[in-house]
């Protein structure tokens, strides 16, 4: 848990959310999510604000990791991640973003290495500011939309109820779990350990 101090920064971990209260526990806020499943684990508080983001460090297997939680709302999101990588000097490869995904089905986990950004804004604004798709993502089912009339809008602005509220918080748990894994034993296992739940 301790490292260190002086160690410089050499992961960074982007859960993508909107802040404030009105879009807490919206299926958009599954990154927002597994930051506080994060936090449980660490025993640590996401809550320093820097990088237009919230902010804390750990250490995982040895390396030392910015936690961040950008505070731009969701399509501005690489505005953030940009300025942490500048000042650490951190590769792409080692920038891992959890992010909600609506081809998943609720509370299911794909590991990609790389990848396009499928349509989501958040990624998209990374991918645009980093200028590559060529980084890690962590991404976290939460269901299509209901029937083609509903609004994608509503739909990702929705809160998650009953069985889905309860799948949800295992998925958060779990896409914790996924980046530490990602980080300590590589991409290879990550995938294998949490692609098939």
């Amino acid at each position: 848990m301790f490292f260190k101090r002086g160690g410089a920064v050499t992961w960074l971990i982007v859960f993508l959310g909107n802040p404030g209260q009105r879009y807490q526990g919206t299926r958009h806020n599954a990154g927002f999510m597994a930051a506080e499943a994060m936090e449980k684990a660490k025993g640590i508080r996401i809550n320093r604000s820097r990088f237009k983001s919230l902010t804390a460090e750990c250490d995982m297997g040895g390396e030392r990791v910015l936690l961040m939680k950008p505070q731009t709302f969701m399509n501005l999101s690489g505005e953030a991640v940009a300025q942490a990588v500048r000042f650490y000097k951190i590769a792409p490869e080692h920038v891992i973003v959890i992010s909600d995904e609506m081809s998943l089905a609720v509370g299911r986990l794909r590991i990609r290495t790389k990848g396009s950004a499928g349509g989501h804004n958040g990624l998209k604004n990374i991918i645009s500011h980093l200028g590559t798709d060529q980084f890690p993502r962590i991404r976290m089912g939460v269901g299509a939309v209901p029937h083609p009339d509903y609004d994608v809008k509503d739909w990702v602005l929705s809160v998650f109820r009953d069985k889905d509220a309860e799948d949800m918080a295992d998925c958060a748990r779990r896409a914790a779990e996924a980046a530490e894994c990602y980080i300590v034993n590589g991409p290879d296992k990550a995938m294998n350990l949490f692609n098939n739940k």
